[in-house]
């Protein structure tokens, strides 16, 4: 069949289930042109993820859809616990990080996390992702793809009518799940403990099961003769029943299993069956050339209480959104790219670790991780470091993940939270670091540096004055809460990352900051960058504050 003309996108996203469909959204709303190609025509019928982390809703919250998607109570988590059957003799509860009592959500975070059903949230995401520009084509397959210095071409098949279509992209993003074949193509090996199971499950409904949640529990380790089984709760009523085998059972087999697993007859209606593979690999790079891998692409992991699989992967998304947008738009050298793969891949790794050394799943990986450190899931969540040339810090003794508490501003971790007053009205700190690269300091001096270092580089920077624009509590001010002196400043990344800080006040801070701007942004010179023009949105690239 003839190939039609081309189409021509600046990102080509291959996927578009909760990982392709975030990074649409995180990217068109950033000003960058996306298409986006799903085989399937709708989300799946089973409706996998549920628990939402809050740094993946401060991701929502940037991009101004936290709103649509309805939040969890500050005291909410996802509880576990064994039992003979749901009706039946209820033993011990099992905690996600054993010895670590966890805290409640909205502390550390403006966000409480949400319990939402993936086959739910994705149409959320869907729609605003349109809204904002981004070109979705369901029901489309990719069929190949090469890639050169210049960009990458693609050819892609609408399902329904056969017609094959040409896309050239600047880059391409693979959220084509665990089995990619963009990552096959690419050669890239994935390592950890592997294939481990197969499991089957059955998607429920039994209204008269929803009385033994008034406890809290929503999850159940089923442990009787004849049955092991995994029996969880969806918050719109829905029940997913997980056996520990690969058997394939008949309808009355099924429902019987099901009854088993219950306790009781009760009335019930079986929506639809799944097979999936527990299994634990970490593709070794996230990236080659032009091409990038995002979600189950990049990190296969089991479905945990510590939300290891799907928010690892908004994530992963967040974190290139603006790298992609900087490099595009010319405000960045392409080698900021690389540290996509840098930051992310230890991530993926380290939560590959913590899931496997977690009694949930240490006992099928043969605890092969029973000796690992365990991280408290706000550390896991709120406190992860990254590292990379994009972060201008000392790495040397410091821990993967600590409490947000702890860090206070270190370079490579999330800024701290603080509901502070800014022009007027109330934010969290999290929201002044969403659109560009920011200096915050109470230091005029600083402030001074950053409008004159972004007309010598060219390159759009904010700042926050505290104590001018912006007013923090008594009882945790500015140089606390960041760890600076009172004359310190922070520079901080597009996504919440603090990149780099100073705690007092340089002798040239025009000369420091232009010069930590351009390692940062991986700039050979500012010509290269000059000769692009304007940056996205038409800001001006010599904007300030």
């Amino acid at each position: 069949m003839q190939t039609n003309p081309s189409h021509h996108t600046q990102v080509l996203i291959v996927g578009g289930s909760l990982v392709g469909l975030s990074a649409a959204l995180f990217l068109a709303s950033r000003g960058v042109d996306t298409i986006v190609v799903e085989k399937h025509r709708g989300s799946s019928s089973h409706p996998r993820a549920v628990g939402f982390t809050e740094l993946t809703l401060e991701h929502f919250r940037a991009v101004g859809i936290e709103d649509r998607v309805p939040q969890a109570p500050a005291a909410f988590r996802l509880r576990r616990i064994k039992v003979e059957s749901l009706a039946g003799t209820w033993a011990e509860e099992t905690p996600w990080t054993p010895g670590q009592a966890e805290t409640d959500k909205g502390i550390a975070s403006p966000c409480t996390g949400a319990a939402i059903a993936q086959d739910l949230l994705e149409p959320i995401l869907r729609t605003a992702a349109t809204e904002r520009g981004a070109d979705l084509r369901q029901g489309v397959e990719m069929l190949n793809f090469v890639q050169s210095p210049e960009g990458v071409t693609a050819r892609v098949r609408h399902r329904d009518t056969g017609e094959e279509v040409e896309i050239t992209a600047d880059y391409l993003i693979a959220a084509d799940g665990a089995d990619s074949p963009v990552r096959e193509k690419l050669g890239i090996a994935r390592s950890g403990v592997g294939h481990l199971r197969t499991i089957r499950s059955a998607l429920f409904r039994c209204d008269e099961a929803e009385q033994f949640l008034a406890t809290g529990v929503t999850q159940f380790e089923i442990e009787q003769p004849g049955v092991q089984a995994f029996l969880t709760h969806y918050p719109d009523g829905r029940w997913v029943l997980m056996f520990s085998d690969d058997a394939e059972r008949t309808e009355g087999e099924l429902r019987d299993a099901i009854r088993r697993a219950l306790g009781r007859d009760m009335a019930l209606e079986v929506i639809t069956t799944g097979r999936w593979e527990m299994a634990g690999r970490i593709a070794d790079r996230y990236s080659v050339g032009r091409v990038f891998l995002a979600g189950d692409a990049a990190h296969q992991l089991p479905p945990t209480r510590g939300g290891f699989g799907a928010n690892t992967g908004i994530d992963d998304a967040y974190n290139l959104a603006w790298k992609l947008q900087m490099v595009l738009s010319g405000e960045a050298s392409p080698a900021l790219l690389d540290t996509y793969s840098a930051e992310r891949q230890p991530i993926g790794w380290l939560r590959h670790q913590q899931t496997f050394a977690r009694p949930d799943y240490r006992r099928w990986a043969g605890d092969a991780m029973a000796g690992e450190p365990l991280y408290s899931a706000e550390a896991m969540e709120l406190g992860q470091r990254v590292s990379s040339a994009a972060i201008i810090a000392s790495d040397q003794g410091l821990p993967p993940a600590a409490s947000p508490g702890e860090w206070a501003g270190q370079p490579g971790t999330r800024v701290p939270h603080a509901w502070i007053e800014w022009k007027g009205a109330r934010y969290s700190t999290i929201d002044l670091f969403t659109e560009r690269l920011t200096l915050i300091s109470a230091e005029p001096r600083w402030i001074e540096a950053a409008r004159q270092a972004c007309y010598e580089t060219i390159l759009p920077l904010k700042t926050v004055h505290v104590g001018v624009e912006a007013h923090f509590p008594a009882d945790g001010n500015f140089a606390a809460t960041f760890g600076v002196g009172a004359q310190g400043a922070c520079l901080v990344r597009p996504d919440a990352i603090v990149a780099w800080r100073s705690h007092g006040l340089d002798a040239d801070p025009t000369e420091t900051l232009g010069r930590i701007l351009d390692h940062i942004t991986r700039r050979i010179g500012s010509a290269e960058v000059a000769d692009a023009g304007v940056g996205y949105h038409g800001y001006s690239r010599r904007i300030a504050g």
